[in-house]
């Protein structure tokens, strides 16, 4: 599961009640762009083990995330001394053996969200994403030159009706949920400063920021694949662009570039099921088949669209519009083929993602998404499945065995 950090009020003890191995995390206290120390990598190491000669071992697993400057991704002269910062981070996680990183590029924003509250009908919370909510802001909140142009005049008029009739708290609670800075930071956007932001990428279409994010995976690639890091991006969340901004890894076509930008095992995939789901033409089961091999960590939740499609919330892990099933089924095939073909990297760190906020955990605050009982209640849904999945195909193909060790199951969902 993902952690936090030392002000995660989720407790490394709970990740190990809930029967994981491994641990998700970064080192979020640090800026953007500098390198990360072994010493700090280390220290990091140390608190995530400290419990383990008394209780079941816990291991930092994978990084999420590395985060990729800004810079880069506007592709400024400035971004080739950041780019070094990043190849010695890698060199530095590499050399204390942790191999897999997570990392996007998506400009400003990381995932986007109108409701941090969306109440479910069993009266769990949930994330939400709402257009029109999203519209109110950018046209009347934040008032983006230009935001006329991405809305069809029918959402625009109604975005303006809405606006009208918020009170001064609704707009605020908008403002400061589209404002969301980095998982985990305790730092926010603030208004007065993001129009300027947004102005940076201006005269940067799809195509320019492709092409940094091509340049970045070159440059970084060979370093990558010196010391045996895995690079998995994640997919953009949403999968579509948002205030002017480009986003260029949301579909099948985009995934496909990317990968043969730079082609080599070192750059993968952190197969998001949840963001990816939010477009109806990604073909799930079918891009986890094919991208199996390049896939290096895997995000599995799901996500519901709604009459307007550009709607959705987070929905439960095994329903929703994402055939969970099936694609935990690819997900097994791959893991089965690495083994047998004895591959170092048979077992792929999973690990379910945005659960809802439910029972203790509703009189709780914890981060958007990462409630402990709401992950905890996807973990065990999910593990069934694989292990369902595991025996019929155990019984059906004349598969290798099913694990049957304590680092089984639990040590694929980390």
């Amino acid at each position: 599961m993902r952690w936090f950090g030392p002000h995660d009020p989720v407790s490394l003890h709970s990740l190990r009640q809930a029967g994981c191995s491994g641990v998700v995390t970064a080192l979020h206290q640090l800026p953007v762009g500098a390198v990360w120390p072994m010493e700090e990598i280390r220290a990091r190491q140390q608190l995530i083990e400290t419990d383990d000669g008394q209780y079941s071992a816990l291991h930092w697993a994978v990084v999420e995330s590395l985060p990729v400057h800004e810079d880069i991704k506007k592709g400024l002269p400035t971004r080739t001394q950041y780019i070094e910062n990043y190849k010695e981070s890698l060199r530095n996680l590499a050399a204390c053996g942790i191999q897999t990183v997570c990392y996007n590029f998506m400009p400003v924003l990381d995932w986007s969200r109108t409701n941090l509250n969306y109440q479910m009908p069993d009266g769990s919370r949930a994330l939400r994403f709402v257009w029109q909510d999203f519209a109110v802001f950018d046209l009347c909140i934040l008032k983006r030159p230009g935001a006329e142009n991405d809305y069809d005049s029918t959402v625009a008029a109604a975005a303006r009706t809405q606006f009208e009739a918020m009170s001064p708290a609704e707009l605020q609670t908008l403002s400061d949920t589209v404002l969301l800075g980095l998982p985990g930071s305790e730092e926010a956007f603030q208004l007065t400063q993001f129009q300027g932001l947004l102005d940076q990428y201006a005269n940067i279409g799809a195509a320019e920021l492709r092409e940094n994010l091509y340049y970045f995976l070159r440059a970084v690639g060979p370093t990558a694949e010196e010391v045996g890091v895995n690079l998995c991006i994640h997919p953009d969340d949403p999968p579509f662009p948002l205030m002017g901004l480009p986003r260029v890894v949301s579909t099948e076509a985009d995934l496909t570039g990317l990968l043969q930008a730079y082609d080599s095992p070192a750059n993968g995939l952190t197969f998001c099921t949840g963001s990816l789901g939010v477009r109806p033409d990604n073909d799930l089961a079918g891009m986890a088949r094919r991208f199996a091999p390049r896939i290096h960590f895997i995000h599995l939740r799901a996500t519901k669209r709604e009459e307007n499609p550009r709607n959705f919330h987070e929905a439960d892990h095994l329903t929703g519009d994402v055939d969970m099933y099936a694609v935990v089924k690819e997900l097994v095939r791959e893991e089965l083929r690495r083994a047998r073909t004895g591959e170092g990297n048979a077992s792929i760190p999973m690990r379910p993602d945005h659960g809802h906020q439910m029972l203790d955990d509703l009189e709780k605050r914890t981060y958007p998404g990462y409630s402990a009982i709401g992950r905890l209640r996807g973990l065990a849904e999910l593990r069934g499945l694989e292990l369902g999945i595991r025996r019929s195909m155990q019984e059906t193909e004349k598969s290798p065995p099913i694990h049957t060790n304590a680092d089984s199951l639990a040590s694929h969902f980390n």
